[in-house]
């Protein structure tokens, strides 16, 4: 029966798991950055907007 986990014995098979992982992650940061950013301006338009109702 096979092992559930797998752990290489060449630990150089880790390295496309961790450029993956770099990709990825930064790939997340700069989606955050974005939405943030088009977040704050929907914000301040949204606020602009319906500042004369109050």
């Amino acid at each position: 029966m096979m092992e559930f986990l797998y752990f290489p014995e060449d630990k150089t098979e880790y390295i496309p798991a961790v450029i993956m992982l770099l990709v990825f992650m930064i790939g997340a940061a700069v989606a955050m950055y974005f939405i943030r950013r088009i977040s704050k301006k929907e914000e301040k338009e949204w606020k602009q907007r319906y500042k004369d109702l109050q």
